[in-house]
């Protein structure tokens, strides 16, 4: 398929890991692919993503030797492995579609999901995180199933809508939007402002799927994961979903829990966490 990719480079310089220029929000990516190659590695995994260990051998952080230790810990790792299979199967749910990932870190549905012909996805994260993405990537021959193009933009800057509209977007076709582990990295007006972006983009029949957020007052602090906690911000909070539904959209929600059990698998039980699910809203104008 058609690809418009950075090239791949070693900003650090000759033995620097390329993910050493990432910021601590852009690290988080490495930790959704430690997930992600968990759970490949299962016997019976709900997902496959055959470069996620690759990113992080080429990240230069050590790899784990066990699983997580705490109940936070091992709740955001089931979690990660629920959100991934969810949104794989909600954008595989319809035809040909306009895709685009907002904050797509190292996400690599391009390439492992099977994508029908026609399909068109935009991949917008900053500079350093695509091209660390990019070089492990070539390094694995690694083609996309699909027509991918990468987009370096920063979304706190307005003009990122500007750019992808440069690069091809169209806003007459309806779009998918993933927003995965976004939101909750942002204040309430940037995450307003980032939604209202996208719905300026978005044609009738457009979809956004995102997380329900919640009150990060009631998140219980852990050890080993507060370099992670301490970026959180909380997004629009509970009331995401009211606000989508008063902006244009039409909202769904899937409690986290009953998707789990779905597939077999159960959730630990974490305080603040209860009522955790995913929102897939529809824009009806």
């Amino acid at each position: 398929m058609t690809t418009n990719e950075p090239a791949g480079s070693d900003p650090g310089g000759p033995g620097t890991p390329r993910a050493a220029q990432l910021s601590p929000v852009s690290r988080t990516a490495l930790s959704v692919a430690r997930v992600r190659a968990y759970e490949s590695s299962r016997p019976e995994p709900l997902f496959t993503d055959p470069y996620a260990l690759a990113f992080i051998e080429a990240s230069g952080t050590p790899l784990p030797t066990e699983g997580p230790a705490g109940p936070l810990a091992r709740l955001l790792v089931a979690r990660g492995v629920m959100r991934t299979r969810f949104y794989d199967d909600r954008l595989l749910a319809l035809g040909p579609r306009q895709v685009v990932l907002l904050a797509a870190g190292l996400d690599t549905r391009a390439h492992r999901l099977a994508w029908p012909s026609g399909t068109r996805l935009f991949e917008i994260d900053l500079p350093a995180v695509l091209d660390f993405k990019q070089g492990v990537l070539d390094e694995r021959g690694a083609e996309a199933a699909c027509e991918r193009t990468v987009l370096p933009a920063d979304l706190a800057d307005p003009g990122w809508t500007d750019r992808l509209l440069a690069a091809g977007f169209d806003p007459a076709r309806p779009t998918d939007w993933l927003a995965e582990g976004l939101l909750v990295y942002l204040d309430a007006d940037q995450a307003a402002g980032l939604l209202t972006a996208v719905g300026d983009l978005s044609a009738p029949g457009s979809r956004l799927l995102t997380e329900q957020g919640r009150d990060l007052s009631r998140v219980p602090a852990e050890a080993g994961l507060t370099e992670m906690t301490a970026l959180w911000r909380g997004g629009l909070g509970s009331g995401t979903a009211a606000w989508l539904d008063a902006h244009g959209w039409r909202t769904g929600f899937t409690a986290i829990d009953a998707f789990a059990a779905s597939l077999g698998r159960e959730l630990p039980p974490v305080p603040g966490f209860d009522g955790a699910g995913f929102l897939e809203a529809h824009r009806e104008s």
